[in-house]
């Protein structure tokens, strides 16, 4: 089939990847890249590339030939870029968090429903080899029944001056439990709690609770001041137990055959129990090593051919940005707990 006609919209911080990958596949063909900065966007596609460059959206979205357009860009400019795409009838990808406020981003995934178009929300996370091998084994009941998952997110820098530590690396702890808990289990509420010790006018330190659907628990820890880089995630299934070190090449994950089990002593007495502790062996399962930008280049593309909405669609994006939302309304009320699921 044809390529993909793509063009991206922004060459700083993150641009660069997607239009790496975009020139490289072969479902897509990038026709323009768009930046307030024409010289840095030159300067990020050579100056032997035939892809075209303007500081004008409206001269990309004039050309017949581009069918979708990637948003690179600030949270701030997510909505009015994408929606002024949709009215030229492209399909987008927009890089995370979907939008700066849940009610943009309810009007993008509104107008991208009304006008048959794929939105498409860039939690790169989710197409890493290792997510995919987790859900795979959660997919397959290898874990159990979930009874929690907790992560740690954190390292020195880089502060921003536009979003908190929630904002910046929350996306992709709230992307990832999104994307891997089984049917039928989901975040029931959020509670935030965090700190700017700094004075820096912005949450460096921070801790997400999300009580589970089935009974479970999920938390994520989110640091701009640690001393050390970590990004390390525990799964606690009744079977077995997962632990994710994302800075472990070659052995990211290892599965645990460990766990409680309880036996009761007297039916009629259902809280007296004998309790057992299971510790078999530890598994690395071999994960072939995929750039996760590719996987999620070829999504789009393949979302858009076979006109069926993507693994990371705009109600995914939008699920994250009403857990955002929620943080944001739980520090407000000094870490109160937030109901979710108004976007279900």
């Amino acid at each position: 089939m044809k390529p993909v006609g793509v063009a991206v919209v922004g060459a700083g911080y993150w641009g660069p990847n997607l239009i790496r990958n975009f020139a490289a596949s072969e479902l897509t063909r990038l026709r323009w890249v768009c930046d307030l900065s024409p010289e840095r966007a030159q300067q990020v596609i050579g100056t032997q590339s035939e892809v075209n460059v303007t500081d004008d959206l409206d001269e990309v979205l004039q050309d017949p030939e581009v069918e979708a357009v990637a948003i690179a860009t600030p949270p701030s400019t997510h909505s009015p870029l994408a929606q002024k795409c949709f009215a030229a009838g492209k399909h987008v990808l927009v890089e995370k968090p979907l939008a700066e406020s849940l009610e943009e981003g309810r009007a993008m995934v509104e107008a991208a429903d009304a006008a048959g178009l794929t939105l498409m929300c860039d939690h790169t996370f989710c197409y890493t080899s290792s997510v995919r091998k987790i859900k795979e084994t959660i997919d397959d009941g290898e874990l159990g029944d979930i009874l929690y998952f907790d992560s740690v997110r954190v390292n020195l820098g880089l502060i921003q001056r536009d979003v908190d530590v929630f904002w910046d690396l929350g996306p992709h702890d709230l992307s990832i439990l999104d994307f891997i808990l089984p049917d039928g289990v989901t975040p029931e509420a959020i509670a935030a709690h965090s700190a700017d010790p700094m004075n820096v006018g912005q949450a460096c330190v921070g801790y997400l609770t999300l009580p589970l659907s089935n009974g479970g628990i999920a938390h994520a820890h989110l640091n701009w001041l640690s001393p050390t880089k970590i990004r390390t995630t525990i799964i606690g299934g009744s079977k077995r137990m997962l632990v994710w070190d994302d800075l472990r090449p070659g052995q990211r994950i290892h599965l645990y055959d460990s766990g409680i089990d309880l036996e009761p002593v007297d039916a009629a007495k259902r809280r007296e129990y004998l309790v057992s502790y299971r510790a078999g062996d530890m598994i690395a399962p071999a994960i072939r090593e995929t750039e996760a930008l590719r996987l999620v280049v070829e999504e789009f593309a393949n979302s858009i051919r076979e006109g069926r909405a993507p693994l990371t669609d705009g109600r995914a994006g939008l699920r994250v940005l009403e857990a955002l939302t929620a943080a944001r309304q739980s520090i407000a009320q000094s870490g109160a707990m937030q109901q979710l699921g108004q976007t279900r």
